[in-house]
């Protein structure tokens, strides 16, 4: 016999549901126990290149972790909702069988509708997994057939989403694999190196052929340090830079007249509206030279090919709408699609039209109490949802009823929701009914009433697109779950029978609903746009298979706007929105300064722009509990980065503790003195609030204003004092 059928390990293809725009193709090798014992990435799947992160890379850590929750678990009788110490969760919950658990949470749900209304009984997920299942199938069904209200998602992209279709229609973007022919890469606001790993060799090996990387971002990344040109402008001040960038490329006639004419929409009204944003008057906003902002100019619209590749950190300032916008605009003023390994992109995400209709079943809704869709809620106001609502109160929140029951699953909100204190003080209300479906005990475990035990990405099956390449891949079970640990999938559709809900969607398996996203005709194959050539079976033979117009490399060239009818009103890239318009919005890009920066009133009292920024060894708030993780990041994990210039004006040290606070909270943190950030910048990590001595976030300092388009949190647009603690 072959030694591949006498070895008593198996390899299984599975995929990284992580928030991040690689979505790697992992091979999982287990061993005749059922152990998953390697993890290593897919050498013929053509982004991951047969290399995994550092996070990833270390997965099994997270597997086979002791701290993982294995079983349902209910708060013990008289113990009060509130922060626990790392390792003394377990004293403050007791283990049920999963039968208990449901039963008693479906109970306590219909009681809460029937009192109250369903729409107080709120979801709150987001990525924790992206995988399509994972992230939106059976959960959506049952609280649309429940009749609870509805989540905006807005948290992470929506404002940079929003912005960028309505330049362009739809999110794509240059192939990942074109970056290497580029001879000018400008990462704006993008961690290639930290957030965004397997672009990195494909920059590598553009700049060996002779390209240069420019990196813009208030803070000095792992990609800035290795950048040709780091330009550290100043919080939030991105539009001013992009629209002063148009100024000098229409004041020297550099932009592209021909591609304008045949694929663009409203140029005479931009290039009268940035006439007013000369590189002196940009210069002052952003911190730069009026020369650097003219050779800027200049060099990205010379170059051919040049690419682009903003990441949604631009977006997380209030004005971050108006920021994606202008910059998108930029390779349409060039016309950089033209090129291949040109143009740039946010997001490939909209070229994966998966059949979210008949996956998340809207239609539910008219089945429920209210008989019709439910309220929306943003998630990025919780505290407001969950303090002010059916309180009276004036808040940016769609009201109706009190919130009276949350659920919360592939999220932590203890951590990640912007004003942390006011999160808190909703999620520790006695008469709020709290679930949490997790693997760790966490920031929110610390406040619900019962925990319940979810899956890795080893121990389910999934279908996964992806928002940095165009690949669609199947995720295989690799092992099976430790304890009672369950997946997304399978929780709601018990949920949903303990319930009464009779409908046979809540039945359907991993495999019925893969095939629904697929859309899978009689032939077997899909009938989605871009998928007609994949089919169920395929996936399970190849793995991954690119969409249809990412094929052939051997054929023309993925370049998307650079010719035909785009998906905009206007059919063509929006310079001027008659959307915006409509609306009463400005029709085109602007740069106001946030409400929260070194220009507003606010500044008198909290002189230091804060950024918030996301840990380079965890994954958002995920991975910062194990131990190998935190050794990464233990450089600068509980610090505050500041300039020398701010530290010696407050009489600190490299090392002093340090109080950060403004009106919303405060966090103490250690300062760590350096050249990551500008003068008047401060920044610190994400983490959790159980690593902190006084149980804080930065996310205590952080507001719920929201973005100018999309509704997005404004994690960047703050304002703190600082002083040795």
């Amino acid at each position: 016999m072959a030694a591949a059928e006498t070895s008593p390990f198996r390899v299984v293809h599975t995929v990284c549901s992580h928030d991040c725009p690689d979505s790697c193709a992992v091979l999982v090798t287990v061993d005749a126990n059922g152990n998953a014992v390697k993890v290593q990435g897919d050498p013929s799947q053509p982004v991951t290149q047969g290399f995994l992160c550092g996070k990833v890379a270390k997965y099994l850590d997270r597997v086979y972790s002791p701290q993982r929750i294995l079983y349902p678990l209910k708060r013990k009788a008289g113990v009060a909702k509130g922060p626990l110490k790392r390792g003394e969760e377990h004293e403050a919950f007791e283990r049920v069988s999963w039968d208990e658990a449901l039963s008693s949470i479906a109970g306590k749900l219909q009681q809460i509708s029937d009192e109250f209304g369903p729409e107080s009984i709120l979801p709150y997920s987001y990525a924790g997994t992206i995988g399509v299942l994972g992230f939106g199938s059976m959960d959506r069904r049952f609280f649309h057939r429940l009749g609870g209200s509805q989540l905006d998602r807005t948290i992470c992209s929506e404002a940079g989403g929003v912005a960028w279709n309505l330049v362009y229609g739809k999110k794509l973007g240059t192939p990942t694999e074109d970056y290497k022919l580029a001879k000018l890469i400008v990462a704006w606001g993008a961690n290639i190196h930290g957030n965004n790993v397997h672009l990195w060799p494909m920059v590598e090996q553009a700049r060996r052929n002779g390209a240069r990387l420019i990196v813009i971002d208030p803070y000095k990344t792992r990609t800035a340090a290795l950048a040709d040109w780091h330009i550290a402008i100043r919080p939030g001040t991105d539009a001013a830079l992009a629209l002063g960038m148009m100024h000098v490329i229409l004041r020297e006639g550099l932009e592209d007249r021909a591609y304008i004419a045949e694929m663009t929409h409203g140029f005479e009204p931009l290039a009268e509206r940035v006439r007013e944003y000369t590189p002196e008057r940009v210069a002052a906003w952003t911190g730069m030279k009026a020369g650097e902002i003219e050779q800027l100019a200049r060099e990205y619209t010379t170059t051919r090919p040049a690419a682009l590749r903003m990441n949604y950190g631009v977006q997380r300032s209030e004005n971050g709408g108006t920021a994606v916008r202008a910059i998108a605009m930029l390779p349409a003023l060039t016309g950089a699609w033209k090129y291949r390994g040109g143009g740039g992109s946010l997001s490939t995400s909209g070229a994966f039209a998966w059949n979210k209709r008949e996956l998340e079943r809207m239609d539910l809704a008219l089945d429920s109490p209210l008989g019709r869709p439910a309220r929306t809620v943003n998630m990025s106001q919780l505290g407001q949802a969950l303090t002010e609502l059916g309180q009276g109160r004036d808040a940016n929140v769609e009201d109706g009823p009190a919130v009276q029951a949350l659920f919360v699953y592939n999220s932590n909100p203890g951590a990640v929701a912007p004003n942390q204190n006011a999160v808190l003080k909703g999620m520790a209300r006695p008469d709020l009914f709290t679930v949490v479906h997790d693997l760790f005990f966490n920031d929110t475990t610390d406040y619900a009433d019962y925990v319940l035990p979810a899956t890795t990405f080893l121990e389910h099956t999934d279908i996964q697109g992806a928002y940095g390449h165009y690949f669609v891949q199947l995720s295989q079970q690799a092992i099976e779950p430790p304890g009672e640990a369950r997946s997304n999938v399978w929780l709601f559709g018990q949920m949903a029978q303990y319930m009464d809900f009779t409908e046979t969607c809540f039945r359907d398996t991993e495999e019925q609903l893969i095939r629904q996203a697929l859309a899978v005709g009689l032939d077997g194959r899909s009938k989605n746009a871009g998928m007609e050539h994949i089919s169920l079976e395929d996936l399970r033979e190849q793995g991954h298979i690119p969409l249809a117009f990412h094929r052939d490399p051997k054929g023309s060239p993925f370049l998307p706007f650079a010719s035909g009818k785009l998906a905009t009103p206007s059919g063509k890239i929006e310079f001027y929105s008659e959307t915006l318009a409509r609306k009463g919005k400005d029709a085109l890009p602007g740069f106001l300064p946030p409400a929260e920066s070194r220009w507003s009133e606010g500044a008198k009292r909290f002189p230091l722009e804060f950024l918030g920024r996301k840990a380079d060894n965890y994954m958002n708030s995920t991975f910062a509990n194990l131990d190998g993780h935190r050794k990464m990041e233990a450089r600068t994990s509980q610090r505050l980065e500041m300039h020398p210039t701010d530290a010696k004006a407050r009489e600190i040290a490299d090392g002093d503790n340090v109080r950060v606070w403004n009106d919303r909270g405060e966090i103490v943190l250690t300062a760590l003195v350096d050249g990551s950030v500008p003068e008047g910048v401060v920044a610190g990590r994400m983490d959790w609030a159980k690593f902190n001595d006084g149980g804080a976030t930065l996310n205590a300092l952080t507001s719920e204003r929201l973005t100018d388009i999309g509704a997005g949190a404004t994690f960047y647009s703050v304002l703190v004092e600082v002083a040795k603690a």
